[in-house]
């Protein structure tokens, strides 16, 4: 038997959450569907825990440096369990919260497993048995993504771990090899050198963040390195095995060739979209070679009345760009609005330590789309409260256009760098030349003051 209803969602991720609030409260009949864990990778593997571990590390961190404050500390032991248990606790909390807010008037949650039927009718395999049919004139597809696994001899035949279950961990490991090089294998890199684990990075591409510009990656190889952690690039692994109690990699760079042994191995290559079990052909629903659903400018998919929002679109996987993925959904389907993806600003933060924060166009990108550009660069050593702080480590780059004076995009790689990227992203929200940060009057002494003077600092020029 059929059931119907107005909308389906497939998948509890950030966009799902306010969505289903909005098409409930406009009295729709809303059914969603999740298979493991309501709120998405956000919540269960990614933002929360990540960032909640990220904040004990730094303890950590802050701790040894004691004496740089002239606090006097002893030796420090870290209790991972404690970590973790408290990692597991906010979990719960935020996770216990999105489910409050996908029951209730007009909103069921289903936990099972959804593949298409038909091009509006959606068959679910109940966790605890049995199954049901759904059809909605609405479904979207909020099925996220998961961690890759590269194909390399000996690797699935080893114990790895990825982002989720490197978090469930209650002993540190005492040499944790990463392979990849990007934001997933930086944070955890960083946070298990903190702990107190050897930690060496094995990254294929000339650089680490392979999307940043030049300067800006090798200022953070060369943070990493003062933390103790080994980085090797244009590295690449071919072979995995294990002995012991320990794993083992072939490591080639150039003509040389490596064995590496460590305790553990973090796989951090890279995720993959949750598309192939949806059967995604029987709702005439196309996905690109790597298995991303194709949308247009506003999320909808090939198939009429099917939407993809989040991740498993591909583009930038960021929990923000999800939830505003829901907000340009609302807009069209409850507002009667035109709203596009085409042309946001896309913001994003690496919570190393500093800080990367990130916005608009690199000076790279800005350089290949042929912009008159010029870029103010400033180290952390210029910034009062970064010197008051004993946080001077990275420094300010702002890509600004010559021709019009407006702000293109900025890295911030210093003390809150994401929330100084933040600031700049008003400014071009707004439209704003760069000599409207330039003579603001910031509180003395913040961080945000020194966008005073990070634009008296031009590269290049005198």
């Amino acid at each position: 038997m059929t059931e119907r209803f107005d909308a389906i969602i497939v998948g509890t991720g950030q966009a799902a959450k306010p969505l289903a609030g909005a098409l409930a409260k406009a009295g729709k009949k809303i059914a969603s569907i999740e298979t493991k864990h309501v709120g998405g990778t956000c919540v269960n593997e990614g933002c929360t825990p990540t960032k909640t571990m990220v904040a004990s590390s730094r303890v950590a961190y802050l701790t040894r440096r004691g004496a740089d404050y002239g606090v006097r500390t002893g030796p420090i032991s870290i209790d991972l369990g404690r970590v973790r248990e408290r990692k597991r606790e906010i979990v719960e909390s935020f996770r216990s919260g999105n489910i409050k807010r996908l029951t209730g008037e007009n909103m069921e949650l289903i936990y099972g497993i959804a593949e298409f039927a038909g091009p509006k009718t959606l068959h679910v395999d109940l966790r605890d048995g049995g199954s049901r049919t759904l059809e909605a004139d609405w479904i979207f597809l909020n099925t996220g993504l998961r961690a890759a696994v590269p194909t390399m001899p000996g690797l699935r035949d080893i114990p790895l771990l990825n982002n989720e279950s490197i978090m469930e961990l209650d002993a540190v490991p005492q040499h944790l090899l990463i392979i990849g090089g990007g934001y997933i294998g930086l944070e955890f890199g960083q946070m298990f050198r903190r702990f107190g684990s050897n930690v060496t990075i094995i990254h294929k591409g000339h650089q680490l963040l392979d999307h940043e510009d030049p300067d800006v990656a090798e200022e953070i190889r060369k943070i990493l390195a003062e933390d103790g952690i080994e980085v090797l690039l244009e590295a690449d692994t071919f072979a995995a095995g294990s002995s012991g109690n320990s794993v083992q990699l072939s490591v080639r760079q150039g003509s040389e060739t490596r064995r590496l042994i460590g305790s553990h191995l973090l796989v951090a290559t890279g995720r993959i979209p949750n598309t192939e079990a949806l059967n995604l052909a029987a709702a005439g629903v196309a996905t690109d070679e790597h298995g991303y659903i194709k949308v247009n400018d506003y999320l909808e998919t090939t198939a009429p009345g099917i939407y993809a929002i989040g991740d498993v679109k591909g583009g930038p996987a960021f929990t923000h760009i999800s939830y505003d993925d829901y907000r340009i959904i609302d807009a069209n389907l409850l507002r009667g609005e035109r709203r596009s993806i085409r042309d946001r600003i896309l913001p994003y933060t690496v919570f190393i330590d500093p800080q990367l924060g990130r916005i608009g166009l690199t000076e790279t990108e800005a350089r290949e789309r042929g912009r008159n550009i010029r870029v103010a660069k400033m180290p952390m050593t210029y910034v009062a409260r970064a010197i008051e702080t004993a946080e001077t480590r990275g420094f300010m780059k702002i890509v600004v256009d010559r021709d019009t004076d407006q702000i293109l995009g900025a890295a911030v790689l210093g003390i809150e760098g994401g929330e100084i990227a933040s600031i700049i992203q008003i400014a071009m929200q707004g439209r704003l030349k760069y000599t409207a940060l330039r003579d603001g009057i910031f509180s003395h002494p913040t961080l945000a003051e020194s966008l005073n003077n990070v634009f008296f600092n031009w590269d290049g020029e005198q």
